[in-house]
């Protein structure tokens, strides 16, 4: 029994611990789980594999069944028309804008013209997407880098828009478009901003560039052809060979090798990759730019295209990477230029004892393009050379009939008809919102162009101004010996338009003209200090006081400099440190700068000028390029109050003379009053002598402004009743005359 007890106990546990075959199988699977996930991954992996082979091997076969789900690729079928936005201020981009839409329609193409500020992108720039058109945009750049007038809200929309998730990053799909930006690379920082802004946003929103963005420049020196409209027609050769192709019915937007931005290369996480590729797209723009040199049109794409508002977010948006392979090469190659360029195509501004030459003076651009040639010719201009003028003052001819002089021969006794207005530099360093040019003059803010010798200026200034003198002779009312008197130069007026002191040979080109007892009346813009030091003596010597604020310093001049105003500060201490004669110019322009009164003490204060020159603003027509209306034009009382509130404030200066006709007055240090006369002419014959001798004694014998003054006449003194007219003259009045309020 025993047994059977125990037995019978070991029988029950095993029974119960027995697993059926479908357990174990169970079991089995469980443990080898690993092994089947294996297996069922390679199984899924083979059969991917196979349909990604498959699937490559139909789209080798059939290309347009690859590109059938590209709606971008049915889009470049054809060109249904071109449409040309220009954004302009002066009038070059709609010229442009003209001239490529004839250039269009001669290749059979529609085009359109259309001014930017009429045009709603709000509602109508989608609808671009859809007709099979071409927009190209034509943008110059205003101040401070910002739109022109007429393509603020379009500017303003679209960057809007770029960054707008209401919009999307798609809502440009399928608009083809080209961009060609205006500027002036002499603004650093804002050198074509709205073209490259205009061209990022669009990117931004899916729209693809039919050609890479082109970008004309002003500047003369770094243009790529010499100037702006050289390199808008070489851009334009290049749309329109790109546009034919797109004609014809290309189906993609670029070989492989071409700067368009439609051809969408795939990233590549590889560095190795990406190296070899820019090294062999620097080798092949290399090899373009050695066969076709400066033939080749301006082009250039932007880092800002990547490092805009999310481009550097993964956001599933493909880089470019022609664009970013040529934007790297490019950038390599302008560093290493700018690095040795710098020095050999850079002419450092006038010395006391010269300027500093160069090898390469036949690389070197003029400053006067055929485009600028032709309108300063317009304007009455006879240019000297590559970079001077000279032209005949409307108050020459006046004093040649017996009808008056200038301010100057009210102030200082300058015989207006033996005045010769000149420059030696067409070129300023401002863009100043009342100047009488009309921003036609080039702009930069040091000397890089070819040079002329101050000698032919000089012969060839004084040849031109003989030539239109005598075009007077037998002219109604020129009087005989104005005449005879008016062929001998006897003054120069170094203000003709642009900065005479760029002139690095200005020093010069002064000694010539006091060795031809030629006075001297130079005027600067405050923006050369150091110039104005290592200037020699001048027998009158102008700094324009605009403004008397920073901020309405900028907003009237509009200077090239980002340090404008340290710059214009320590040029009125320099002004200080000279000895001859020193003038401030006040210009007032209404609603501007008017108001500043106790900010204009100051600066007297600062530069302790001889005389302050206190003139209305004149009004020389409506002009794009500035907003000064004659709502701007002080009336004479005006400037009067303005001067006469202004000397309260100066203990030092008094008001001495008047010019009605010129709206002009003239505060006066009161060293200049003896014995309670005013001396604030100018005895020329003494100013030359003491020029002579301080030369013959190399600069050791100096002479101030109290060395050569002269008696003021009675009919030149604030509050006479001729207002500041020689009553030796006969003043002339027109017929039937409406009343003049511009106070000119």
């Amino acid at each position: 029994k025993g047994r059977k007890k125990k037995g019978k106990k070991t029988h029950t546990p095993v029974s119960q611990n027995a697993l059926s075959p479908s357990e174990s199988c169970l079991k089995s699977v469980w443990h080898n789980r690993l092994y089947l996930y294996s297996a069922a991954a390679l199984v899924f992996g083979i059969w991917f594999s196979l349909k990604v082979a498959q699937k490559k091997k139909r789209f080798s076969d059939d290309p347009k069944a690859g590109k059938s789900n590209d709606s971008f690729a049915d889009t470049l079928s054809h060109v249904s028309a071109v449409k040309i936005f220009y954004g302009s201020q002066t009038g070059t981009a709609k010229g442009f804008a003209v001239e490529l839409s004839e250039a269009v329609k001669k290749s059979g193409v529609p085009a359109e013209v259309i001014d930017i500020k009429d045009y709603d992108p709000d509602d109508q720039l989608a609808d671009e997407c859809t007709n099979k058109s071409v927009c190209v945009f034509l943008l110059a750049t205003y101040t401070d880098g910002q739109p022109t007038e007429n393509a603020e809200w379009f500017c303003k929309w679209l960057q809007e828009a770029s960054t707008d998730f209401r919009y999307g990053k798609t809502f440009l799909k399928g608009l083809r478009y080209a961009v060609f930006g205006l500027g002036n690379s002499v603004y650093v920082g804002h050198y074509n901003t709205v073209g490259t802004n205009v061209d990022k946003w669009l990117w931004m929103l899916s729209a693809v560039r039919v050609m890479t963005r082109g970008e004309g420049d002003c500047n003369v020196v770094k243009s790529r052809n010499g100037s702006v409209q050289a390199d808008f027609v070489a851009w334009k050769v290049k749309f329109l060979m790109r546009l034919q192709a797109l004609v014809e019915g290309e189906k993609k937007s670029c070989s492989g090798n071409c700067k368009t931005g439609g051809s969408r290369k795939s990233q590549r996480s590889d560095g190795q990759k990406e190296e070899e590729e820019e090294e062999e797209e620097e080798e092949e723009e290399e090899k373009e730019n050695n066969n076709s040199s400066e033939a080749d049109p301006v082009e250039s794409s932007s880092d800002e295209e990547e490092s805009g508002p999310g481009a550097g977010k993964k956001s599933g948006s493909v880089i470019d990477m022609e664009d970013l392979g040529n934007i790297m090469s490019r950038a390599k190659r302008a560093k290493s230029k700018a690095g040795q360029g710098d020095q050999s195509q850079m002419v450092k501004l006038s010395k006391v004892n010269g300027v500093k030459t160069i090898e390469d003076e036949g690389e070197r651009r003029e400053m006067i393009t055929p485009a600028l040639r032709e309108a300063l010719t317009k304007q009455g201009y006879k240019l000297i050379g590559s970079h001077s003028g000279v032209k005949l003052c409307r108050w020459t001819k006046s004093m040649l009939r017996g009808r008056g002089g200038c301010y100057k021969h009210t102030f200082y006794g300058i015989e207006s008809h033996r005045c010769m207005e000149t420059t030696p530099s067409l070129a300023c360093a401002n863009k100043c919102v009342f100047c009488w040019r009309h921003h036609t003059n080039p702009v930069g803010t040091e000397w890089r162009w070819k040079m002329d010798p101050a000698e032919k200026i000089l012969q060839d200034a004084t040849e031109k101004h003989q030539s239109m003198i005598r075009q007077f002779r037998g002219v109604p009312g020129v009087q005989p010996e104005r005449y005879e008197e008016g062929l001998a130069v006897r003054h120069c007026a170094l203000s003709l338009v642009g900065e005479p002191i760029m002139y690095p040979e200005i020093n010069a080109f002064i000694r010539l003209l006091h060795c031809r007892r030629v006075s001297s009346f130079l005027v600067t813009n405050a923006q050369f200090p150091e110039e104005i030091r290592s200037l020699v003596p001048v027998t009158q010597l102008y700094v324009s006081v605009d403004a008397s604020t920073k901020d309405s310093l900028k907003k009237i001049d509009r200077p090239l400099f980002k340090d404008f105003w340290p710059r214009f500060l320590d040029s009125l201490r320099a002004l200080g440190e000279k000895r001859q004669r020193t003038v401030y110019r006040l210009t007032l322009v209404k609603a501007w700068n008017v108001e500043e009164m106790q900010s204009y003490s100051e600066l007297i204060a600062l530069g302790q000028p001889d005389f302050i020159e206190v003139k209305g603003v004149t009004y020389c027509g409506e002009s794009a390029a500035s907003s000064l209306t004659m709502a701007n034009v002080p009336w004479h009382q005006e400037v009067v109050s303005f001067v006469q509130q202004l000397a309260d404030m100066l203990p030092q200066y008094e008001i001495a003379c008047e010019h009605e006709h010129s709206n002009c007055l003239l505060l006066a240090h009161t060293k200049f009053k003896v014995d309670g006369e005013w001396w604030t002419w100018i005895d020329y014959e003494r100013f030359q002598d003491l020029v002579q001798v301080q030369e013959e004694n190399g600069g050791q014998r100096g002479f101030s402004a109290l060395d050569y003054m002269a008696k003021t006449p009675g009919w030149a003194l604030f509050g006479a009743h001729e207002q500041g007219f020689d009553p030796a003259d006969t003043r002339f009045q027109r017929r039937n005359k409406t009343k003049d309020i511009s106070g000119c």
